[in-house]
């Protein structure tokens, strides 16, 4: 994992000191964006310097989309990742690009996300959302919006990915499997953070100790789970059956039962954390801003009609274009996938630095994001409208990435944004929408973005039909 760059020095910000280098400040649960305001002005790529550790961080559309050719730059496992692969192996988020499971469960997994299978998914969607609005305080009072969507997402992906039901918004308590994955989590990026550290091998060994319990309670649920599906099959068309059920087109090969786990794990970790994040980031700007709260809502009305119970089709969604425009500017603001790590094929140069290819680069998704030189001088603003068509057209490619890229981009982004989608009108057509005033974005950080502390109020609204989208 050493990232030398062949010892070249990079841009740096002021204060390095010598042998912890630029650690002075990071505080875990803001690193990322204390490295943004330390590094703002520094230019297109700079680094940090964690004790032995170089981080290369590229922040410009132009380096973005240099780094997502394919032909030239591969994906690369970064420290976090690295240090996630305790918790799900060599699934699609975590493999490395040459291990053979990685291939074959991209394979097999691909009919998971055509078309007729999102409409099976369609309908759990719904149903989860209809839980959701009964837990809702409808009098007004505020409720954090992180954790409800968190458990609306982790129901939507437990239920499409293995027909499971967690029960978040029934049981008074979360189920065991949530905290245990949450807390396997934690300790996945605190090793990944403290990878860098000299003797840093006895931190993480106790921390593994610490978490064996939770790790072995996970494998055992999704073994016995995989196990008893497998003695006998059922005919739920979840991604569980497919892995069990579905060979490779080309050589009949299958997942065995710890890649299925893993896969699982993996569905399970990106199919909750990133769209709650994602929806949590839309209601928040939604809710400080009037004039697009009122033009979403428009949209919806014409779309859904009189009733507020009313539930869009599978055929609806892709017709909420504004919500979809606001979705993702939020996403373009703070992408709850914030980065992704880029290695070459071979030796070249990347902004005059020579790069081999066991040297890696972070592409800061939210500074990418927010270049002047793509976005415009406002590009700090919130402006639905920047994803028109007429205004997305000329714009560079590969600037706008928050589900990776290449090949190893997320093999369920059309999950995710169907989900968003469909659960943003849903809520925009029910209720009207009222948050504190006097609340400051505050961001947590953990394997994904997500605000902290953010809430809303919601009262029944009665829909105007006749308002044009």
């Amino acid at each position: 994992m050493r990232n030398d760059w062949s010892g070249q020095e990079l841009p740096h910000a002021a204060g390095r000191k010598r042998f912890v280098g630029d650690v002075a400040g990071l505080a875990p649960e803001s690193a990322l964006q204390t490295i943004m305001a330390r590094n703002a002005g520094l230019g297109p790529i700079f680094e940090q310097q964690i004790f032995r550790q170089k981080f290369v961080f590229a922040t410009s559309g132009e380096l973005c989309a240099e780094l997502c050719d394919e032909s030239r730059f591969v994906k690369a496992l970064p420290p976090a990742l690295v240090a996630l692969r305790d918790f799900a192996g060599d699934g699609l988020f975590t493999a490395y690009n040459d291990e053979p499971t990685w291939q074959l469960a991209h394979d097999l997994l691909m009919p998971a996300f055509t078309k007729a299978a999102m409409q099976r998914y369609h309908g759990v969607m719904l149903a989860a959302v209809r839980e959701l609005f009964e837990v809702l305080p409808a009098d007004g009072q505020p409720f954090d919006v992180a954790s409800h969507m968190t458990k609306l997402t982790m129901e939507t992906i437990a239920r499409t990915a293995f027909s499971h039901d967690f029960g978040s918004f029934s049981r008074p308590e979360p189920h065991p499997f949530v905290p245990a994955m949450v807390t396997a989590l934690e300790t996945g990026r605190r090793m990944g953070a403290l990878s860098s550290l000299p003797g840093s091998w006895l931190v993480r060994r106790r921390l593994r100790r610490r978490n064996a319990g939770h790790q072995s309670y996970i494998d055992s649920m999704l073994d016995e789970l995989i196990a008893e599906r497998r003695a006998a099959p059922g005919d739920e068309q979840d991604l569980l059956g497919i892995m069990l059920e579905q060979g490779h087109p080309e050589t009949g090969e299958k997942l065995s039962d710890r890649a299925i786990r893993y896969q699982i794990l993996t569905f399970l970790v990106a199919g909750h954390e990133t769209t709650s994040g994602a929806l949590s980031f839309a209601l928040y700007y939604l809710a400080r801003d009037p004039e697009v709260l009122a033009r979403a809502q428009a949209e919806t009305d014409a779309i859904l009609g009189a009733d507020p119970d009313a539930e869009p089709t599978f055929e609806q969604v892709p017709r909420f274009r504004y919500v979809r425009r606001v979705l993702d500017e939020a996403l373009r603001l703070w992408p709850t996938a914030p980065g992704f790590a880029r290695s070459p094929r071979e030796t070249t140069t990347l902004a005059g630095y020579t790069m081999r290819p066991q040297d890696w680069a972070l592409v800061l998704m939210p500074m990418v994001h927010r270049d002047p030189a793509v976005w415009g001088e406002d590009a700090d603003e919130f402006d639905p409208d920047r994803f028109l068509p007429e205004r997305s057209r000329g714009r560079l490619k590969h600037v706008y990435k928050p589900f990776g890229t290449g090949e190893r981009a997320c093999i369920g982004r059309q999950f995710a944004l169907h989900e968003a989608v469909l659960v943003l009108a849903r809520i925009l057509h029910r209720f009207d929408l009222a948050g504190d005033p006097s609340y400051d974005l505050a961001v947590t950080e953990r394997l994904t973005l997500i605000p902290r502390g953010f809430e809303l109020s919601v009262r029944p609204r009665v829909p105007a039909p006749l308002a044009s989208a």
